[in-house]
């Protein structure tokens, strides 16, 4: 278990860390932005605060494990996944809402500079981008899962004005960033809640999406990562 970063992180009695205090809930944006730290940057996506609860999330050790009989593993695994509710970032593509799971972030970055690559083989392969000093693959999710990037509405917008982020992944020990064109926030739902695709969705990302979700009034496609990044890694061949 990696060492606990700040003291806002609780512990309960039985020493498994809890849920970071979800701040931006209460004092920031979507509380009574009581938080003095909005003064200097405007949004708590942009906060440190954020960052790290995000980062906090990746690090959370499997809770209530029980011994189980053999002859019951198989009712009880199907139990325990239905009732998980598992904590995904929420960002926009285009005018598609979209949700990857948190175990495939490793953090979310402000927009920057990608430089393209000569040659490149793919339309999915941006180019390359430094993130914290490492050159790391830059790729298109729009190009991955067929998505208009350019296409936007106002539902998909909302009121307040988009902040384009980096969204930088690791998977099967793969580092890869994702340019997206704004970041919503961490929602949680389980297996149980998900509902199929819309038709455009469908067609468009196929089996990339496990479903979808309502979640603030949108429609949010949730990724399937072995999918996606599989789908990478093919075009990079």
């Amino acid at each position: 278990m990696r060492e606990t970063r700040d003291a806002n992180l609780a512990h309960d009695d039985g020493g498994i860390r809890s849920a970071p205090d979800d701040c931006w809930n209460r004092i920031g944006v979507r509380g009574d932005n009581s938080c003095e730290r909005l003064a200097q940057y405007v949004r708590c996506l942009n906060c440190p605060v954020f960052e790290q609860a995000a980062a906090r999330m990746l690090d959370r050790p499997v809770q209530g494990a029980t011994s189980v009989p053999i002859s019951q593993q198989s009712t009880a695994r199907t139990d325990a996944a239905s009732l998980r509710r598992d904590g995904s970032l929420v960002f926009r593509v285009g005018a598609e809402w979209l949700a990857l799971t948190a175990s495939a972030l490793r953090y979310v970055g402000e927009s920057r500079p990608i430089h393209s690559l000569p040659h490149r083989r793919s339309s999915a392969v941006l180019g390359v981008v430094n993130v914290r000093g490492v050159l790391t693959l830059a790729a298109s999710l729009a190009d991955l899962l067929h998505i208009d990037a350019l296409a936007q509405t106002a539902a998909a917008t909302g009121a307040r004005a988009a902040t384009p982020r980096l969204l930088v992944t690791e998977w099967d020990g793969e580092t890869t960033a994702f340019p997206v064109d704004d970041v919503e926030g961490v929602a949680y739902f389980g297996a149980d809640e998900l509902l199929p695709a819309p038709a455009t969705l469908a067609h468009a990302a196929g089996r990339h999406v496990r479903g979808v979700f309502p979640w603030r009034g949108r429609s949010v496609g949730v990724l399937e990562p072995d999918a996606l990044f599989g789908a990478l890694t093919r075009s990079l061949r």
